[in-house]
């Protein structure tokens, strides 16, 4: 029976769907191919992963090591993060301690009794600046050298790469450049070495290209190849609302099913399930166990727009900051809010941002990136599409959940400034 996913990553009897993408992953694997995965937040890239990892080691042809960096701050802390993660108790891979044999000694413990999170403190502490690229290279022999392919999956690479660009101020910096070309002149070359005994699988919450792309350092991801996880089909959401439907004991014809997914417009994963939860909430309220088009329209408005429902979707704001900063971060709310209430956004309403920023380029020393740049982050990272010689929203769920943040007596920054240059 399916379940209701949360907030998190899901695996095995709560992991819906999906077959054709682990199949291409797992040929990918199986050819020592690095890839890099990318697609719309809440597409379920973690639990995709994840629930190939589960199902590669259970072949026993594999050994499996899942990374997040999500709290790293430096090619060590990463470093460390592998080392920590790819230690296990039975397994050629537990071979890993005797990298760090000096530093477990001096740490004064057995490590088979080592949680995960003393492992990589432990690890840590006899990492640096001086010896992370030695210590990574010392951890990848042993993930290569037992007689099953080793798959590396690295989670929020894009982030700490993020992190070590910029400055306080948001600038991309001299120093953050080198650190950068030096960690993923590293992990090609890794790769290099190592193809046909590892592959490595990078995914993140935001796009890795377009910051790359502020920093002039596209080239290094040219070692991996780009895989896009798509939303589910209408059919496909469907499956999974009937499913749920039948898990909880609620009755949900086909016509409310499809008008779930005609809601949102964009059938994510997580938003699926999220609209499921929200309509079984509203019925248990109800003392009901059978849906109308009226029910989905009350569990949309009061459910998935309400305040609650919006905490949910905050994220999608929070990690527009990490990759524009904050000052590019104004432009997207505005842009997003213009869009969001108008429907489109029309190529004369993008002449009016791009002359109204004209004097804010990313090349001119400042942190605000460009209009040109802001859509591209906006478009590449699943925001808005191409629509009509303009721009639209791609989910209609975050359309109407932005309508109702930000919508309100809006009015774009082009009009505010001409407002407030009118003659009194």
């Amino acid at each position: 029976m399916l379940r209701k996913g949360g907030g998190n990553w899901v695996e095995g009897d709560r992991f819906f769907n999906r077959k054709v993408e682990l199949n291409a992953l797992k040929e990918r694997v199986a050819d020592g191919t690095h890839t890099l995965l990318t697609a719309q937040r809440r597409m379920g890239k973690t639990s995709l992963v994840r629930e190939l990892l589960r199902q590669l080691a259970e072949t026993g042809e594999f050994e499996t090591v899942f990374v997040d960096l999500e709290a790293a701050n430096n090619p060590a802390d990463m470093v460390a993060e592998i080392a920590a993660q790819a230690w296990k108790p039975q397994g050629v891979l537990q071979t890993v301690q005797t990298v760090f044999a000096n530093i477990i000694e001096a740490a004064g413990e057995r490590v088979e009794e080592m949680s995960i999170a003393n492992l990589k403190v432990t690890f840590r502490a006899g990492i640096n600046d001086g010896n992370w690229k030695q210590k990574g290279d010392e951890v990848f022999e042993i993930l290569t050298a037992g007689d099953c392919q080793a798959v590396l999956a690295i989670d929020e690479l894009p982030v700490l790469v993020n992190r070590m660009l910029k400055d306080g101020d948001e600038h991309v910096t001299p120093e953050g450049k080198r650190m950068v070309d030096e960690l993923l002149s590293w992990l090609r070359k890794t790769g290099q070495l190592n193809k046909g005994r590892i592959s490595m699988i990078l995914s993140g919450s935001v796009g890795l290209e377009p910051i790359l792309e502020q920093a002039g350092l596209s080239a290094h991801a040219n070692i991996f190849s780009g895989y896009d996880l798509n939303p589910w089909s209408e059919k496909t959401s469907v499956s999974c609302l009937e499913e749920l439907a039948r898990s909880y004991g609620i009755d949900l014809s086909v016509e409310v099913r499809r008008e779930m997914c005609r809601r949102l417009r964009c059938c994510i994963p997580h938003h699926v399930q999220m609209f499921f939860d929200k309509l079984h909430h509203h019925l248990e309220n109800s003392c009901r166990t059978n849906a109308s088009l009226k029910d989905v329209d009350a569990a949309y408005r009061y459910g998935m727009l309400s305040v609650r429902g919006q905490s949910d979707l905050k994220h999608y704001e929070n990690r527009l900051e990490i990759v524009l900063g904050r000052a590019g971060n104004v432009i997207a709310l505005d842009i997003l809010t213009t869009t969001a209430t108008c429907g489109i956004l029309d190529e004369d309403t993008v002449g009016l941002y791009l002359a109204h920023f004209l004097d804010q380029d990313e090349d001119n020393g400042t942190s605000v990136p460009s209009v040109v740049n802001v859509l591209h982050v906006l478009e590449h990272d699943g925001y808005l599409e191409r629509f009509g010689g303009g721009y639209r929203f791609v989910s209609g769920l975050l359309e109407d959940w932005w309508k109702n943040r930000y919508g309100r007596n809006f009015e774009p920054v082009f009009e505010r400034q001409r407002r407030d240059r009118r003659p009194i």
